[in-house]
């Protein structure tokens, strides 16, 4: 088990800073949400998690160990990433790209044998992948990319995933099955999960609990009940009288009022749909 801790981190490029007095943990079992508008710093802890960039102050911990001491490989067999944006080679297979996955598992000069095949095989089959196996990276669309991207992720087999927009490019019937899919991973094998979601009804059914980041600090944190409300919906997102009630299961849902040429200026008050 492993929990993912940010101490007091100021997180930025050269001299912006982009997140300051940042502070936050994922625990074991949990799947957490980094939710917030376009440029809030999201993708930014995503990169200091997975020692892209060097918190300016603070610390991030990694089962109680600053990550910036821990090996690379050490980190690799922690967490997984898997990142909005990768570069991959574009003549590699899809099961090729899966099956580096296991790179942090086999020593130096060491190759995949069956057992690292075998366990590449069965992330591609829980993610609906092996059609693409044969495949290469340049053949396939965005969403193919995510979907083995996120294989690799399992195929890693780490005690704690880190997703960055895990949803991106994916149609809504491969986006329900790719997060059923981490969130049952998660409760059952008691992962740590930190997922960067830009769909607040996504985060709402999926995430046990939300960071809503704004203006370079946590700006709410807690239960999707508790951080997706009409207050902070209008005072992040400029948008008033859109969030609902779930019929179903009670979880918040933000629908917009969009086309009607009009302002709302209504109170936002939490309506049943």
């Amino acid at each position: 088990m492993v929990k993912i801790e940010i101490q007091n981190v100021r997180l930025g490029y050269e001299r912006k800073v982009i997140l300051k007095d940042l502070s936050f943990r994922a625990m074991p079992g949990e799947m957490v949400g980094l939710i917030g508008p376009n440029g809030c710093g999201k993708s930014t802890v995503i990169r200091a998690l997975s020692r892209v960039i060097s918190p300016q102050s603070g610390k991030i911990l990694m089962g109680g160990r600053d990550i910036s001491n821990i090996p690379r490989q050490e980190l690799a067999r922690l967490v997984s990433v898997v990142p909005q944006m990768p570069l991959l080679p574009s003549a590699f297979t899809a099961f090729e790209i899966v099956l580096m996955g296991r790179n942090p598992h086999l020593g130096l000069f060491q190759q995949e044998g069956p057992e690292e095949m075998d366990i590449a095989w069965r992330a591609m089959e829980k993610t609906a992948t092996t059609p693409l196996a044969g495949r290469r990276i340049s053949e396939l669309s965005g969403g193919e990319i995510q979907c083995v991207l996120i294989a690799r992720a399992l195929a890693q087999a780490t005690k704690a995933i880190i997703l960055d927009e895990p949803t991106a490019s994916l149609d809504i019937g491969r986006q329900i099955e790719i997060l059923d899919l981490i969130k049952n991973l998660c409760h059952e094998n008691h992962l740590t999960v930190l997922a960067a979601l830009h769909d607040l009804n996504l985060a709402s059914q999926y995430c046990d609990r939300l960071i809503l980041l704004n203006n370079g600090r946590v700006h709410a944190e807690g239960t999707p009940g508790e951080v997706i409300t009409p207050s902070n919906i209008k005072e992040v997102y400029g948008a008033e009288d859109c969030v609902y009630i779930h019929p179903v299961n009670g979880l918040p849902t933000v629908l917009l009022n969009a086309g009607n040429g009009t302002a709302n200026t209504k109170s936002g008050v939490i309506k049943r749909a």
